[in-house]
């Protein structure tokens, strides 16, 4: 197993023909949404953490690990007009094999009484839109620094009478220093086809694949640790050149109309790549744990010109007791609000 996980790793990064693809261009977007509070709470991203928390193994398979023995995690989303995001997970570790394993489940609806209309915007009924993905994955401890995970996804998708069935997986190394403080990912996601079209005219569609990098840092003496998450590694380009817009300062929070220089959008495009993230670690047992989370490349395709808002901020909790532990997060994307996501996570029993 432990072969054919670097196996799996090796020719991926070998290979010459993956490209990454940003939203709104591939299938099955839904797999970006954040699965868990965490994630939501920490910028949509999270990928460098080796906890317990059985929720981050669902985007980053090589952070599964033995704390997350027997552990169930639920996460729940309410999106706006009744949307809704939803995921279940179950891991296993094995010593003897010095692997752990899991099972997840990510569910989405859209609705089950949208308004079908036709070319001139009658009414014609209504429909059902869901997609769903369900993975199984496992990670490898080939020493006490380094995990190599892999995870397997079967994707579905149903839009009115049109579906899509595509298989993706996720490939992972992680490390981990002798302190423990320090951890480093690199993660590619969703690498995979899409083999059952919505319309098999237009043929087959691209999966939302993307390759990132990610460090997270504790700090010595303070309850205090910062996450740093490059993503797109593979794809420069991640701007739309709007040539209407002269929005051009990167201070989080407060932007001037001037007119864009190459520079400008040189350094748009670069910090588009980040996302930023927190996590302050209250109590002796550090059982509450204060989030929040700063997502540029979200900043800056969804704010409004001549409104100031919060989007790209994140934020929220999470409190444990025992064997039990309650998340919150709380995504902006737009002024007009944001989503609100909750999630459990309980041990099943003793190791």
């Amino acid at each position: 197993m432990q072969r054919l996980l670097l196996s799996a790793f090796a020719l991926f990064l070998l290979s010459p023909s993956l490209h990454a693809q940003l939203g709104g261009i591939s299938a099955y977007e839904f797999l970006n949404l954040p699965n868990s509070a965490t994630i939501a709470a920490m910028g949509g991203h999270h990928i460098a953490l080796r906890n317990e928390d059985l929720s981050l193994a669902a985007r980053n398979p090589s952070l599964l690990n033995p704390l997350m023995h027997n552990r169930i995690a639920v996460s729940h989303a309410f999106h706006p007009a009744g949307i809704s995001n939803s995921y279940l997970g179950y891991s296993r570790d094995r010593p003897d094999l010095k692997m752990t394993f899991q099972a997840g489940l990510q569910y989405a609806n859209y609705g089950d009484d949208l308004i079908r209309r036709d070319v001139t915007g009658q009414a014609m009924g209504t429909f059902n839109a869901n997609d769903f993905a369900l993975t199984v994955g496992a990670a490898r401890r080939i020493e006490n620094r380094l995990t190599v995970g892999l995870n397997l996804k079967l994707v579905s998708s149903q839009l009115a009478e049109y579906s899509s069935v595509g298989l993706a997986s996720d490939l992972a190394l992680h490390y981990r220093d002798s302190t423990g403080r320090l951890g480093i990912s690199i993660l590619a996601r969703n690498i995979g086809l899409q083999f059952g079209q919505y319309d098999p005219i237009s043929g087959r569609e691209p999966l939302p694949f993307e390759l990132q990098v990610g460090v997270t840092r504790e700090l010595e003496h303070l309850p205090f640790r910062f996450s740093i998450i490059y993503r797109y590694l593979d794809r420069w380009n991640v701007l739309y050149d709007d040539p209407n817009s002269v929005e051009t300062s990167l201070l989080i929070g407060f932007e001037e109309d001037t007119e864009r220089s190459a520079g400008a959008i040189w350094f748009d495009n670069f910090f588009r790549h980040f996302v930023f993230n927190g996590e302050l670690m209250v109590g002796k047992k550090r059982n509450l744990r204060l989030r929040f989370g700063y997502n540029h490349g979200v900043r800056k395709e969804l704010s409004l010109t001549d409104y100031r808002s919060l989007a790209g901020y994140s934020g929220g909790f999470m409190f444990r007791a025992g064997r039990f532990s309650i998340a919150y997060g709380r995504t902006v994307y737009h002024v007009g609000g944001g989503i609100n996501q909750l999630g459990l996570d309980l041990q099943l029993g003793k190791r």
